[in-house]
């Protein structure tokens, strides 16, 4: 099964834009669970934009889903996650000020820093996950690192899913199959939506989970979270 994990850092640039605390963002987290995600994603950047370090840390302990916590692996959020202690860490390559993630590591390039890091992380016990581009040369790279999973960066297929679906989901079937053959992990994220995530499933039904954040609070602006949760998790069947 597929699992879906609800990103949701939208939420709290909500709340962030006008101050207080409305949208509440832990209050959030606690509804995803209880309208049916198997996961919380949270991705705090070193100007907490949107979600800050202290939300990460007042979730964790009201939720009984997995925490995924994606970010920079920069000393501050090494600190955060190995103090939280989630259940997955996902490694993503963001400069300090980048409005959206938009390329994943070059894990041959960056092999003994990544290898350096998932250590720590998987010495505490916690998953790794290592965001890469749909490039079979990087998932095995990342497999050297000694990451458990691999994220792949579906913004490219988003793009082109209705131009010409299939082949924008190809190069993501020979990534994903890598990582299979390899015996990682794999999730997937970015851009994901109603519109694209039932044949991305289809074409690859061995993906762990995905991580869907703008489109789905987007779309629960229409048609509210809960049903919102329910449509999306129809796309994972």
């Amino acid at each position: 099964m597929t699992k879906l994990s609800v990103n949701i850092n939208k939420i709290a640039t909500l709340r962030n834009a006008r101050g207080g605390n409305n949208p509440d963002v832990l209050q959030t987290a606690i509804d995803c669970q209880l309208f049916g995600a198997e996961g919380i994603t949270v991705h705090p950047r070193p100007d907490e934009r949107h979600i800050r370090y202290n939300d990460v840390r007042e979730i964790k302990p009201h939720i009984t889903i997995e925490l995924n916590i994606e970010g920079n692996p920069i000393d501050r959020y090494i600190d955060l996650v190995l103090e939280v202690k989630p259940t997955q860490v996902t490694l993503v390559p963001d400069a300090d000020d980048q409005l959206t993630s938009n390329h994943g590591w070059d894990t041959i390039t960056n092999r003994q820093f990544l290898t350096d890091v998932i250590g720590r992380f998987r010495e505490a016990g916690i998953r790794t996950s290592i965001f890469v581009d749909a490039d079979s040369e990087m998932v095995a790279g990342a497999k050297a690192c000694g990451t458990d999973r691999v994220e792949l960066y579906t913004e490219p297929y988003a793009a082109g899913y209705l131009k010409d679906r299939e082949a924008a989901i190809a190069p993501f079937i020979e990534a994903a199959t890598t990582a299979r053959n390899l015996g990682l992990g794999l999730n997937a994220g970015h851009d994901l939506s109603l519109v694209n995530l039932h044949y991305f499933h289809k074409c690859i039904p061995w993906t762990d989970e995905v991580s869907i954040g703008h489109a789905l609070v987007c779309d629960a602006l229409y048609i509210g979270l809960r049903e919102t949760i329910r449509k999306y998790k129809e796309c994972l069947v």
